[in-house]
């Protein structure tokens, strides 16, 4: 499987610029959930390689851009296309929940 690589306020913009859709994962050690979406989020990862990105930012380490996203429950994802927010998906589901809310976006033509 993939590793999910770790992202920081100071390298939020790697999100932002990118080419390919990037979905961001906002955890925190103590969050339960967290632990048990991460591997579903690496299989994605591992999966889609080339049409998604998947990144992680602790909410705790990083307030600026959880509060920027108003990011209140963890875990959030939030995919961004084209450096913009398109989908949020709040707490742990299983890998084809979250593919449910992915792909129409995914598979959507650029605008």
């Amino acid at each position: 499987m993939s590793e999910v690589a770790a992202i920081t306020d100071a390298t939020f913009a790697e999100v932002l610029g990118s080419d390919v859709p990037v979905l961001v994962e906002f955890w925190a050690t103590w969050c339960g959930p967290c632990r048990m979406v991460g591997p579903v989020l690496a299989q994605l990862a591992a999966e889609r390689d080339g049409d998604l990105v998947v990144r992680k930012i602790n909410a705790d380490e990083n307030p600026e851009t959880t509060r920027a996203y108003q990011v209140m429950s963890l875990p959030t994802m939030i995919l961004f296309r084209g450096g913009e927010p398109v989908v949020t998906i709040v707490g742990a589901f299983p890998k084809a929940r979250i593919e449910e809310r992915l792909d129409p976006v995914l598979t959507a033509p650029s605008l």
